[in-house]
């Protein structure tokens, strides 16, 4: 086709593609599609949308021509829409000289993307704007069509061996042309350093024919990595998120939560607010957003692990370093730490207290981890020792120190509001553990915050700002700082850049965090003790299972306040794998923040994780007044997560309690007329006989009388008629209505059958045998003296 007709319908075609911005037209749903459910159609797409398929020809096609669409900025994440909105340049140069105004009629602002951006951007929104339809939730995200995809766009513009391959191009010999520099249509204040892109310095001002082909399509590579990095990580500004962390701005933010909350109070918003809640979105990132994100991480650590030693001579260094090499040398520190930093720190403060938390958690410990990725091997050894940390990656753990140390804190906080007993989160505190347990990683971080301590002579505010905080976002051959050896001087800085100049920090091995560290560990000897009973009330009820719990006779727990978790779906095997996974966490911990054994032995005694006695769980914590206990916040938390229980027993009176399962209801309702009429017949014959000091008054006064109630009731400040109780000898016959006693009673009817004993015979040996076991038990609880009555 002729390129005019390409060009009319390329806009179309990349939005049934990729469905719409508004979320209405789904599009292939790149998301759902799987290769095991629709093999057919997952081919196909791949294959099409590759990057030498035919999509990509087709931009590249329109990419010679300098075509321009229109992508509407109401669609941009909320930071950079608010500084478009408001007339200022945002400091990634991906932006730079595409804002334009609307047409006559138009409404809102628009920016002029090249066919390759156009693209890019749609793909990249495609995973924020696609809601999740019902089908999504059964489909595994990793190996959609989409994320697949995403892997494959990084790999061939974000290669790690070799150099980015040259587009297809269907005039040989010819290369196709990146966009030009246009001059601005909107009058922009930048409010950053204004840095010349890449793009524009290595591809603008050259010949496009005879230009170095690594030189001429770097702009790829790096317009993918930002297109990315704004679409999927920069839904919350630098400038907020520090404005945020000032106390009296948080007092503010709870004034106008409150006002807007209560229909009592017209007062408008706090004007400063105002200011701060324009460059900020309701942002809730999806599972399978993070992975996406994930997997942008791990490629990048690659790619940037795959930059070749620098040269010993300086001039060769800057003769033969290429753009690709210099763009690995700079990728994560001037493109990513930033917006990831805060997109993490959303995450571990919104994200909900389950197990999903889970791809947040890896994501975060796969960027803390880059010598993962480093091309050369680990030496193979025999003993499956865990690897040590190599020096080299000092500097990388010192200038990404919040990374490690705030986040941990986070983290923390988060674990010991989770129920540990579950195995997911049994394994996500075991995950982390792990990884800042390995040897010589936490040495370094030490060294980091000592580095971050030291104190300074001058350092001028300005100086910090120029040291990390030139465009981020930026291009990265724009006016390069100097090299800047004092690695205090680094470390401060990149504290400094991301959370602002009055920044209080915590020191991840202080006396504050140590004590979050042993309350963790005296959470998981407790979730230890939890497991284990629960581990042992499960194998008793099942030796204790008899036949007739088939029939469902065997009496329930109606006192036990335990609330269950996931263990008792899973099994036995995963209670014994949170017990492993909790072992070797604390075994862990001990490690990194060494705790001796005195420490831990004290921490179990004060926390009380030791059974009792007689091997049931202690009360949950709680202090005595004059009302009774009183749980305190430690105790709560015990009783939510199921750590402890109080013992709860029926304390009323047996014949008003409510009808059982293993109960039958006409039958308890029918005994219970026929006993109140006994009762209500003999009640004095019966005082009679419970008043006399023989035998039979022992006898009587065991089987008729409970004094245990009598006394409770008669001292209970709940009970105010206390004359309308029968306190007395009375009869109850509701044992009879229990199944277990009437299949017992059947069973005995049946068996005598066998050995011709008649109706009349069986009631016989029944009473007879009841009698003998009331006398037994008479002498083994009253004993041979007279009761006192």
């Amino acid at each position: 086709f002729s390129l005019e007709e390409l060009h009319g319908i390329f806009q179309w075609l990349v939005e049934s593609i990729f469905g719409s911005l508004d979320g209405i037209i789904v599009g292939w749903n790149l998301r759902c599609l799987q290769g095991r459910t629709n093999p057919n159609e997952y081919s196909v797409a791949l294959d099409f949308l590759d990057p030498s398929g035919p999509m990509m020809k087709l931009v590249y096609k329109l990419q010679a021509e300098e075509y321009r669409y229109d992508f509407p900025v109401s669609y941009l994440p909320g930071p950079v829409k608010a500084s478009i909105q408001e007339q200022v340049l945002p400091e990634c140069s991906l932006y730079h000289n595409k804002v334009q105004f609307p047409s006559s009629g138009g409404l809102g602002l628009n920016l002029a993307l090249n066919p390759f951006e156009y693209y890019m951007f749609y793909f990249a929104i495609s995973l924020i704007t696609q809601k999740n339809s019902p089908a999504t939730h059964h489909v595994s995200p990793s190996n959609s069509a989409y994320f697949i995809l995403v892997d494959t766009y990084l790999k061939c513009f974000l290669p790690t061996e070799g150099s980015v391959l040259p587009p297809p191009s269907s005039n040989p010999g010819g290369a196709i042309p990146s966009p030009t520099p246009r001059s601005p249509a909107v009058p922009f204040s930048s409010y950053g350093m204004h840095h010349t892109s890449l793009l524009k310095r290595h591809i603008a001002h050259q010949p496009s024919v005879n230009a170095d082909p690594a030189s001429q399509e770097i702009w790829r590579s790096e317009t993918l990595l930002q297109i990315f990095v704004e679409m999927w990580l920069h839904h919350y500004s630098l400038e907020m998120y520090q404005k945020m962390q000032s106390p009296h701005v948080k007092l503010e933010v709870l004034h106008y939560r409150l006002s807007i909350s209560s229909k009592h109070h017209g007062s408008p918003a706090q004007s400063s607010y105002q200011a701060l809640h324009a460059y900020q979105e309701s942002f809730k990132p999806t599972e399978e957003h993070v992975l996406v994100v994930r997997l942008l991480v791990k490629h990048l650590h690659a790619f940037s692990n795959s930059l070749k030693p620098e040269p010993l001579s300086p001039s060769a260094h800057s003769h033969t370093a290429s753009p690709l090499e210099e763009f690995k040398r700079v990728v994560i520190p001037r493109f990513v730490q930033e917006k990831l930093y805060i997109f993490l720190q959303h995450c571990f403060g919104h994200w909900p207290l389950d197990a999903s938390f889970r791809a947040v958690l890896e994501m975060w410990l796969s960027y803390l981890q880059p010598w993962r990725y480093a091309p050369e091997k680990p030496p193979q050894s025999t003993e499956p020792l865990p690897r040590s940390v190599p020096d080299k990656w000092a500097s990388f753990i010192q200038e990404n120190l919040l990374m490690y140390t705030k986040l941990f804190v986070g983290f923390l906080n988060r674990a010991l509001r989770t129920d540990l007993v579950s195995p997911k989160n049994a394994l996500m505190v075991f995950r982390v553990a792990k990884v800042f347990a390995q040897p010589n990683l936490a040495e370094m971080i030490l060294k980091g915050e000592q580095l971050f301590l030291e104190p300074e002579l001058v350092i001028p505010h300005r100086q910090h700002r120029l040291f990390m905080s030139p465009t981020p976002g930026g291009s990265f051959l724009s006016s390069r700082s100097p090299a800047v050896t004092d690695a205090s001087f680094k470390v401060k800085s990149h504290v400094y850049s991301l959370e602002g100049q009055d920044f209080q920090y915590k020191q991840m091995f202080g006396a504050e965090v140590r004590n979050l560290v042993l309350k963790l560990a005296q959470l998981i000897c407790q979730a230890q003790q939890t497991a284990k009973s629960i581990s042992d009330h499960s194998a008793e009820t099942m030796a204790s299972q008899s036949f007739f719990s088939w029939f469902r006779f065997t009496p329930s727990e109606v006192n036990g306040s335990y609330t269950g978790n996931d263990l008792d779906e899973i099994g036995q095997d995963s209670i014994k794998k949170t017990d492993e996974y909790l072992e070797k966490a604390l075994e862990y911990l001990c490690q990194i923040f060494k705790l001796s054994e005195a420490q831990l032995t004290q921490m179990m005694m004060k926390c009380g994780t030791a059974q009792d006695e007689n091997g049931k769980k202690q009360l949950p914590d709680c202090i005595a007044s004059e009302n009774g206990l009183i749980l305190t916040p430690l105790g709560r938390y015990q009783i939510i997560n199921g750590l402890r229980r109080f013992e709860l027993q029926y304390q009323g009176d047996a014949e008003l309690q409510p009808i059982r399962s293993y109960e039958n209801a006409a039958l308890v309702r029918l005994l219970f007329r026929l006993s109140s009429l006994l009762n209500h017949r003999f009640a004095d014959q019966m005082e009679v006989l419970c008043s006399r000091d023989d035998f039979v008054g022992r006898l009587c006064r065991y089987h008729l009388t409970n004094p245990q109630l009598i006394q409770k009731i008669r001292y209970s400040p709940v009970v105010r008629d206390r004359t309308s109780h029968n306190w007395g000898p009375r009869i109850s016959l509701r044992f009879l209505a229990s199944y277990r006693t009437l299949i017992s009673l059947l069973m005995i009817y049946f068996i005598a059958s066998w050995f011709y004993v008649g109706p009349v015979g069986c009631t016989f040996i029944i009473l007879i045998g009841y009698f003998l076991y009331a006398v037994i038990m008479t002498f083994f609880f009253e004993g041979w003296k007279p009761h006192e009555h």
